[in-house]
């Protein structure tokens, strides 16, 4: 160990506190997912409405969909907030992002020349392919919840197995009357 090293969070740099805190949050939900979603709406609205300069020739992409690219543009950055903040959601964001990069790649301009495109592929893939983590396994020598706990015995009012009164009688069926 290094004698120097902070023994806690008080004593290390703000800058540090704030990099553990951000990692910490960004390991819990699928962030790259919600980052690539939402950079992909940014190129779909742009290049619609925005307007390109290349040397001193204006590059213009004015179609008539320009509502279109805008519904879809906000549409992939709300998905990819959605994903930072609602991680139960992430199959639906994923094929939601999917489906609007490929719908993108006639309405708005080539999906923002491709970079929306690929960017809403990407980050719908990173959606549906993300799975929580699971909780780190107990260690070698700590007692386990199964372990310490009994298992209940019936109570009085049930019977262990199956009469002619109970409702499993009759192979689980409920006769009335």
């Amino acid at each position: 160990m290094n004698p120097q090293a902070p023994v806690n969070a008080a004593d290390d740099h703000w800058l540090t506190v704030v990099y553990y805190r951000f990692h910490s949050w960004t390991g819990k939900r699928p962030f790259w997912a919600g980052l690539f979603t939402l950079i992909a709406g940014a190129p779909i609205i742009y290049f619609p409405f925005g307007d390109t300069r290349l040397a001193n020739v204006s590059v213009t992409l004015a179609t008539t969909t320009g509502s279109g690219s805008l519904i879809i543009g906000i549409l992939l950055i709300t998905l990819g907030l959605a994903l930072w903040f609602q991680q139960a959601i992430r199959v639906f964001a994923g094929v939601a992002a999917i489906l609007l990069g490929l719908v993108s790649l006639p309405l708005s301009n080539l999906g923002g020349w491709g970079l929306g495109l690929i960017c809403a592929l990407v980050g719908g893939s990173l959606a549906l392919s993300w799975a929580p983590g699971r909780p780190a396994a107990p260690e070698a020598g700590a007692p386990t919840l199964a372990a310490t706990a009994a298992v209940p015995a019936p109570r009085e009012t049930e019977t262990g197995y199956a009469t002619e009164t109970t409702a499993h009688a009759d192979g689980g069926r409920n006769s009335a009357g």
